[in-house]
């Protein structure tokens, strides 16, 4: 394999959306997104009304990348062989002693090795992999530290009203019905959540299409939010960037359930049809759908028995992983945390609109002036996304995270967001990541300052 990539070599060009082609203003989103969780757990469930009130302070907890041990009631961070690097209970930190007392002397979580070869999640453990659900592992911290202090005992029972909480909040019919917190606020006002794509970005697609090459937007949101998402960061054109266009993917299911595949579906103001298409015979607007039968239209549509594609995606979980594993994919990562460690941020904010940080009319979101740190951001607990670094006594120990093995391993290369490369002609040669280069080798335009680091040491 060739140590760079180039989209010039590639025939097809797909997306995701959320997080990828649309990036969100993280902040207001994630405040949104808890709010709509916590509300539910409060008005359903019967929650303390405490789990509604959150300090600009609190947002430090938010970290991507952390797991759920469902088990022991803990929140995880580990290293890339499946040590334990770092551990909470709710909201506190676990000491050494305490960490050793639940995972013993080698800190081994006992289901590292289920995650790190399927990354799907079990009733045993839940990884936080993108900004949809992360506010999740703050509202669950909550929790579990309400219950501490009623003296009630942590049982797994909590997560099946978190997770009820995440169904009512994303659930397929919610954005018609207006049901929820999340959708009728997007829908509402999208300019304080959505951050509408560059000229650039705009450009690009049309440059790529104009070149020859196919366009894919496969997401998993439903039709009707992908419309309005579309529409708000693209413009109402946006059906002619695409040749397929495919919503409700439901991904990693729609690269991984060979041969179970779900069929692709027509779909009629928004509603599916019930009958599945054998196959699929031309480009359009389709639901649901699989990778294999994709992959045949696509052979047809390239007169290629092997066309090259390549998919941007911002989930581990549901893009990177089962789109190189299982559709043997090139696949970009869009890695934001990149930004949060020193990469410059790629303008994409149009000339016309106001800056990511203010609402529609220009005012600043409640938190903005008081320290509420993007959940993109280096986490004070936490730490890096990338590199662990624990003080003993002085010394200082590194240990990459099983986040940053997975990009290595899963990835063709990764970026901070689109807009990092859209001014690039097409023909432009990317490092790829690769096991026998330096570990930095792979990121655009440079790599995260912790694995900077890493390679001085």
């Amino acid at each position: 394999m060739s140590e760079y990539f180039s989209l010039s070599e590639c025939d097809v060009i797909g997306f995701d959306l959320d997080h990828t082609l649309c990036r969100y203003n993280l902040k207001e989103t994630s405040r949104l997104i808890y709010e709509s969780f916590a509300r539910y757990l409060v008005e359903h469930k019967g929650y303390d009304k405490d789990l509604l009130h959150l300090t600009p302070a609190t947002w430090d907890f938010c970290f991507k990348g952390l797991v759920v041990d469902l088990e022991e009631g803990n929140l995880v961070k580990l290293a890339e062989d499946g040590t334990v690097l770092r551990a909470t209970h709710g909201s506190k930190d676990l000491s050494t002693d305490d960490i050793i007392k639940h995972y013993g002397p080698k800190r081994e979580w006992k289901h590292f090795n289920s995650l790190n070869t399927s990354y799907t999640r079990s009733a045993k453990y839940y990884f936080y992999d993108n900004y949809f659900d992360l506010p999740g592992a703050l509202l669950c911290a909550g929790v579990v530290d309400m219950l501490n202090k009623r003296g009630a005992e942590i049982t797994s029972d909590f997560w099946k009203d978190i997770v009820a909480a995440i169904d009512h909040n994303y659930n397929t019919s919610a954005f018609r019905e207006d049901t929820g917190t999340y959708f009728p606020s997007v829908k509402h006002c999208p300019g304080r959540y959505l951050q509408p794509c560059s000229d650039a970005v705009k450009r690009w697609l049309r440059s790529m299409k104009k070149s020859g090459k196919i366009l894919l937007l496969i997401t998993s949101s439903h039709s009707d939010y992908c419309r309005l998402v579309c529409e708000h960061i693209l413009g109402s054109d946006f059906e002619e960037l695409f040749d397929i266009i495919i919503t409700n993917a439901l991904k990693p299911g729609f690269f991984s359930l060979v041969p179970q595949q779900r069929p692709f579906r027509t779909l009629v103001d928004d509603v599916e049809d019930s009958e599945g298409l054998p196959s699929l015979e031309k480009p359009g607007w389709y639901s649901q759908g699989n990778w294999p039968h994709l992959h045949e239209l696509l052979k047809t549509m390239t007169n290629k028995t092997e066309p090259k594609v390549v998919y941007f995606g911002d989930s581990m979980r549901s893009d990177m992983f089962p789109a190189c594993s299982f559709g043997k994919l090139e696949t970009v990562m869009i890695v934001e945390e990149m930004e949060g460690e020193g990469v410059p941020r790629a303008d994409a904010t149009p000339s016309n609109s106001p800056t990511p940080s203010e609402g529609p009319a220009g005012k600043k979101g409640k938190f903005e002036d008081q320290g509420m740190k993007s959940p993109s951001a280096v986490s004070n607990q936490w730490g890096s996304y990338f590199v662990d670094v624990q003080k003993n006594e002085g010394e200082e120990t590194r240990s990459l995270t099983w986040c940053c093995h997975s990009i290595h391993t899963y990835s063709t290369m990764a970026i901070p967001s689109i807009e990092a490369i859209a001014d690039l002609p097409l023909d432009f040669k990317f490092q790829r990541f690769s096991s026998d280069k330096p570990i930095t080798t792979g990121y655009y335009p440079r790599p995260p300052d912790s694995l900077l680091k890493w390679e001085e040491n």
